[in-house]
């Protein structure tokens, strides 16, 4: 190429590029500098110059003047350095021209790396600056070709890569295709330099949301929180600020024409919208829908653990699928929970009864518990030597006992009352009522039954209650009765 064409050459590739032209000469320049060195073999500082007339890049040599020549790569005496420039004098620099000509074919191929090199580095630049701030926004793009498991997308002014795990598993896709999709995140350098657009993202439906519900798009509903395992269930919490307004019925529209328009964008996930709740007790009650809670207590509320009891009929549905609608509560609340039915923490408590009621306790650890040390002695000498066999006597029987009189064996008897009242189960939380509700849109999907056993949920754990024929799948869409 003629150096006079590398100006418009210049000019032609910012446009395409849009990079500023500055950026791709000093590109040029680099590159030019690299093949000098590389060309003539050199370790002299070398400068390049855009010489605007003419449209040429010249290369220059650039050597110190020194009264004494100690390196001749970087340094030139006066006398020589006058013969370039007559007005050179000690401690100043002196350029002279470096034949540009000279430079062969591999020279140029290493200009044209270089030139590439930085090109593409000026492009993710530009690309980082513009879609950074942007994550989280939702975008259309189309899929321009599928490269293994992932797609690449067109964004209009770059590609957008969609990996296989930002898709969902409802979901295939073809070259032209145009899909909506959130950015999920925009790297500068790596092996996945560039935009990362998803499908399978959380925001994908709180943008869609946004987008079908003017009350959320102007403020007088708020999404809360969004747990989503893509390609099968969602639960979204909202919350209204307008108390005149209906979050839940806002967001299902009329007839559940808004919620459907979402499902079918998602290719007919299912949607759960929820009430939010500052209390999470409640909140977890109506997290757990369509399931019916019994009562809810607060185990740790440092560590944010709380347990659910449900009826034993209800223990399949609170858990879901593979366990799924109590793991996505679990990350709606950002709470453990752990869930059981009724007759497990029946079982769960007689064990934890047992193990705390210590066998033979003897007699005389009652005298905490009002009895008189007198009382113990006579037990004590009539062989009654521990509580498990002086709970087991009548009073009949405790009258027989020598020193023992009728108005001792009451005092004896809430004794033994307060000792094993120590053991008592912790009072737990009530779930509240929940008002009647009516159905906006369900579909349940039954399978077989059988026991269950305890489950322990932790937010985002993904190992959660593995029969999936006792699991049963419903969606549905909760409307809380409107105000008369």
């Amino acid at each position: 190429m003629a150096m006079g064409t590398i100006y418009q050459s210049i000019e032609i590739l910012s446009k395409e590029k849009g990079i500023e032209p500055k950026v791709i000469l000093e590109a040029v320049k680099d590159a030019m500098l690299v093949a000098a060195r590389k060309h003539f073999h050199t370790t002299e500082d070398l400068v390049a110059e855009f010489d605007e007339k003419t449209g040429a890049i010249q290369i220059f040599g650039v050597r110190k003047v020194v009264p004494e020549v100690l390196d001749k790569d970087k340094e030139i005496s006066l006398d020589a350095a006058r013969a370039i420039d007559p007005d050179a004098q000690l401690d100043t620099e002196v350029r002279f021209a470096k034949p540009t000509e000279a430079l062969g074919r591999i020279s140029a191929q290493t200009a044209k790396q270089v030139i590439l090199q930085k090109v593409r580095e000026a492009e993710r630049e530009n690309i980082f600056l513009e879609y950074s701030g942007r994550v989280g926004e939702l975008v259309t793009c189309i899929v321009k070709r599928i490269e293994g498991q992932d797609l690449v997308a067109d964004l209009g002014k770059t590609e957008a890569r969609i990996p296989k795990k930002e898709q969902s598993k409802l979901e295939s896709f073809s070259v032209g295709d145009r899909i909506r999709c959130v950015i999920k995140s925009v790297e500068k350098a790596g092996k996945n330099a560039g935009v990362i657009v998803s499908r399978a993202a959380p925001e994908l439906v709180m943008r869609l949301f946004e987008q079908e519900v003017p009350e959320i798009y102007d403020n007088t509903v708020a999404i809360k929180g969004c747990a989503r395992e893509a390609g099968e269930r969602t639960k979204i919490a909202v919350s209204s600020r307008d108390r005149d307004v209906d979050s839940v019925g806002a967001c299902v529209g009329m007839k559940g024409m808004r919620v459907q328009s979402i499902i079918r964008e998602l290719r007919g996930e299912k949607i759960d919208i929820i009430e939010f709740n500052d209390d999470p007790v409640a909140f977890a009650t109506h997290a757990l829908s369509p399931a019916k809670i019994s009562r809810v207590s607060i185990v740790d509320s440092v560590e944010k653990h709380m347990e659910v009891i449900v009826d034993d009929t209800q223990l399949s549905l609170a858990i879901g699928k593979k366990g799924q609608n109590v793991r996505l509560a679990a990350k709606l609340l950002g709470w453990r929970i752990d869930i059981k039915s009724e007759e497990e923490k029946r079982q769960e408590v007689e064990s934890q009864m047992a193990a705390l009621v210590v066998p033979g306790a003897p007699v005389n650890v009652l005298i905490d518990h009002g009895m008189t040390g007198a009382v113990a002695e006579k037990l004590m000498e009539a062989g009654v030597t521990t509580v498990e066999k002086l709970g087991a006597m009548t009073p009949e029987q405790l009258e027989e006992i020598p020193g023992i009189e009728q108005d001792m064996v009451e005092n004896i008897q809430t004794a033994v009352v307060g000792y094993y009242g120590q053991f008592e189960q912790r009072q737990e939380t009530p779930a509240p009522e929940e008002p009647a509700t009516e159905p906006a849109a369900e579909a349940v999907e039954e399978a077989g039954s059988e026991t269950p056993v305890e489950t322990p949920v932790e937010a985002g754990d993904e190992k959660v209650a593995e029969n999936e024929s006792d699991r049963i799948e419903s969606t549905e869409v909760r409307l809380p009765p409107r105000n008369p």
